[in-house]
């Protein structure tokens, strides 16, 4: 009885409580009540263990390994968390739009995202509960990930095996840029000046409190009647399976058209490979790089006051924007699963990282040829 009893003492009351529930009708307990409740979920939304099928997240090991290259100066204390199991933490912290406290609950409460991880209820029993990362250790990785700059050869290297599976871009490609908006700042006009300008506004400099909380590298912009405050995400996605092929990042007082050179691929994957854009790409200098690349220009022409589009350049913009238009789904379903993408984050080298993890989203796409 002494044993029963130490071994009910260590096991947290949360666990009980799922066991409790679950528990068949004649009272005893299964792990194949486990296998039961994950497969009625997945009966409703198959993403995540679709994604772990798609997805060798081996692939990326290589890569992130780079967060331990400083040698560790003794064995002591905990060892370091898997790095692969790190990424796909953050993956979901960005899928979902987490914070960092959020995406530890969500991992300790939902057997889904448990499953993803490859994370079991004994993983959460102490001693063994030391093997689920906590907030502040999910932060901290994030940190050294947008130190490192690795979201940009990450990206690459999920684009390599992309290709490998056969999902090589065979049609044109289609360039937009769309806001991406974090928590407003409430600044005096001569302190969002002296931000604009480059200066320091002396209350926030004299208080580290407060310059913490100030992302003094977001931009306002307006676009018809409303107002933004924040970055700008460009993308270039293929027209046949809706992939980001590159992209870019900037502040949201940025115009579209230019960061388009750098956002496209330096090379076709085809000659004359179409390349889509709205008007507000148009322009001489726009046309000709392209076309010295390798491409076929496909933007629509723009019209002026005293020179408006003929019928014929109407028509024109209209086949145009049929294949243009589907850049829109891809910024469209990453908004859904994102919560209308607002970064949690503060300043340029946080949000480049987080939008840059976002383009890890097209990971869900493939799962056939015209998933959207």
């Amino acid at each position: 009885m002494q044993f029963y009893a130490t071994l009910f003492a260590r096991i947290p009351f949360f666990t009980l409580f799922q066991c409790a529930i679950m528990s068949k009708v004649c009272g005893q307990y299964s792990f194949f009540d486990v296998e039961n409740q994950l497969d009625k979920i997945y009966q409703i939304n198959d993403f995540l263990p679709k994604l772990n099928t798609l997805v060798d997240w081996e692939i990326f090991r290589e890569s992130l390994a780079r967060v331990r290259e400083k040698e560790r100066k003794s064995n002591a204390g905990r060892p370091p968390f898997d790095v692969v199991l790190m990424f796909k933490v953050l993956v979901l912290k960005s899928m979902y739009n987490l914070s960092d406290d959020q995406t530890e609950l969500q991992i300790r409460d939902r057997i889904s995202f448990r499953d993803f991880l490859g994370l079991t209820f004994a993983d959460f029993v102490p001693p063994a509960q030391q093997h689920v990362p906590d907030a502040k250790t999910i932060w901290a990785f994030a940190e050294q990930l947008k130190t490192l700059e690795l979201e940009q050869p990450l990206f690459d290297r999920f684009g390599e095996e992309l290709d490998k599976q056969g999902f090589q871009a065979k049609s044109g490609l289609i360039v937009d840029g769309t806001f991406v908006e974090v928590p407003r700042q409430r600044n005096t006009r001569d302190e969002n000046k002296q931000i604009k300008n480059g200066e320091m506004p002396e209350r926030i400099a004299s208080n580290p409190h407060v310059l913490a909380q100030k992302d003094l590298d977001a931009e306002w912009a307006k676009k018809g009647n409303d107002t933004f405050f924040g970055f700008k995400n460009h993308a270039a996605g293929d027209d046949e399976f809706k992939l980001i092929r590159g992209y870019g990042v900037t502040g949201a007082a940025t115009h579209d058209s230019e960061p388009y050179l750098d956002v496209m691929p330096e090379t076709p994957a085809f000659d004359e490979q179409e390349a889509y854009a709205d008007s507000a790409y148009s322009g001489e200098k726009i046309d000709t790089k392209l076309k010295e690349r390798g491409y076929k220009p496909q933007i629509c022409e723009k019209g002026y006051r005293n020179k408006p589009l003929t019928e014929e350049q109407k028509a024109s913009n209209r086949e145009k924007s049929k294949v243009r238009c589907r850049i829109e789904h891809i910024f469209g379903s990453q908004k859904m699963r994102m919560g209308n993408e607002v970064l949690r984050s503060i300043g340029f080298a946080r949000a480049r990282f987080w939008i840059g993890m976002r383009k890890r989203q097209k990971i869900g796409l493939p799962l056939t040829k015209n998933v959207i």
